[in-house]
């Protein structure tokens, strides 16, 4: 078997930032947040560190949230960049 330099190297950490909006804010505690991943990552795997360290409060909001990754609509599939800033929206009601 052989093996690539990535087999080599543990994939690089990549900081990213996270913006809570309305009752995301207020189940987070903050407004704003860096966190560092593994490069690669998703939203999906973002989304998920953020249930796991924040609690059972933020997890129950981010199941109805909607996601922009860098001003754009994202995908829980979708790859975060380093360096991106990750807006978590919940549903918003209005008229």
């Amino acid at each position: 078997m052989t093996s690539t330099a990535q087999d080599q190297h543990p994939a690089a950490a990549q900081r990213v930032g996270v913006r809570y909006f309305a009752g995301a804010a207020a189940a987070a505690g903050v407004e704003e947040e860096h966190l560092e991943l593994p490069a690669g990552a998703t939203v999906g795997d973002l989304v998920a560190v953020l249930g796991a360290s924040r609690g059972a409060d933020l997890t129950r909001v981010l199941a109805a949230c909607s996601f922009l990754l860098d001003g754009v609509a994202a995908d829980r599939s979708d790859r975060l960049p380093p360096g991106a800033v990750l807006d978590v929206l919940p549903p918003f009601a209005g008229g």
